[in-house]
This record gives structure tokens, C-alpha cells and sequence, in this order.
């Protein structure tokens, strides 16, 4: 059976400075929201139309990411969705955000404005990114399988005989 897939990449802007907050536990949440851009037709004329996500990071790096997550804030996002399920007043109640995985900075609040990490001019253009990797547990290995940690490639260079100078 194919696994299933759920993966968000998005680019925008931050629509409020992040929010951290801490779960009973100790551990970190950064909420924050971002607006992301869409041109469409409308008759004869493009116009835009603003799309808004909620976006959770957890951890440390959330901690650590919180004081560069401020309004206008350009950002590219890469994640995973995720439904929030409660009860309200007997009626049942969900919502859908995204749990950012991987966040790139991209620029300042605005086209001319910079922000300043550990020393380094920002801006447009700047390659600060962020990863968290998700939480998974490795499957169960059966004794006849090999270990990625024990692999080692062969010593003898691959050759492919191919007929044609292009193999397809």
C-alpha cells in the first residue's frame, strides 16, 4: 500500500508578529499567521486576492526563530497539515493549520528594509533557513536487512554499458 502524502510549501508574509508560548509539559510553541498572494482574472482585469494560513513551530527552534518572525516579515515555508479538533459549546469544531518543518527567511518587512542575525546584513536574497525534522520513529529492521550506518559503496566505479551516448 503507497503511503500517503501531505506536504504544503508556501511563500508570504508574516500578518502579526509570532506569538511563543509554552505547553504544560515546558515545551515551545510559535504560532504565528502568514498571507500569501494570489493573482487571478476577474473578466478582463488580474487582481489579487490574499490567502491566510496559521502556522505552528515547535521546539527550539521556535524559540529561537520567534524575535525574526515580525509583521511583513517574508518568509518561505515548507510543512505539513494538520486538523485541530475540539467541542464548543456541544458543537463540534475543527480547523486546519500548518506545521512548519522548514522556514527560510527571505527579507525584511519590506522591499528595502533588512534585518540583522548574528552580525549578517539581510534582505532579499538571503539563504537563512531552518529545518526541523519531523519526529518519526525508524521502522523495525529485520535481521537480513542492512543498516544505513553499516553501508558501504562498492569500490569499484559503476559501469553501464549502453549502446546509445544517452541511457534513455
Amino acid at each position: 500500500m503507497a503511503e500517503d502524502i501531505n506536504k504544503v510549501m508556501l511563500v508570504g508574509r508574516l500578518t502579526r508578529d509570532a506569538e511563543l508560548s509554552y505547553t504544560n509539559s515546558g515545551f515551545a510553541l510559535c504560532k504565528f499567521s502568514l498571507a500569501v498572494n494570489r493573482r487571478r482574472k476577474q473578466g478582463d482585469q488580474w487582481v489579487d486576492e490574499a490567502n491566510f494560513f496559521d502556522l505552528h513551530l515547535w521546539g527550539r527552534r521556535g524559540e529561537s526563530l520567534n524575535s525574526y518572525l515580525t509583521k511583513g516579515t517574508q518568509v518561505a515555508v515548507e510543512g505539513q497539515l494538520r486538523q485541530e479538533r475540539w467541542e464548543q459549546d456541544g458543537a463540534k469544531r475543527s480547523k486546519v493549520t500548518i506545521e512548519a518543518v522548514n522556514i527560510q527567511l527571505l527579507g525584511g518587512r519590506s522591499e528595502g528594509s533588512s534585518y540583522n542575525q548574528g552580525g549578517q546584513s539581510g534582505g532579499y536574497g538571503n539563504n537563512n533557513s531552518y529545518q526541523q525534522q519531523p519526529q518519526r520513529q525508524a521502522p523495525p529492521q529485520s535481521q537480513n536487512s542492512q543498516s544505513f550506518e553499516s553501508y558501504t559503496p562498492p569500490s569499484q566505479p559503476r559501469q553501464d554499458n549502453y549502446e546509445d551516448d544517452i541511457p534513455f
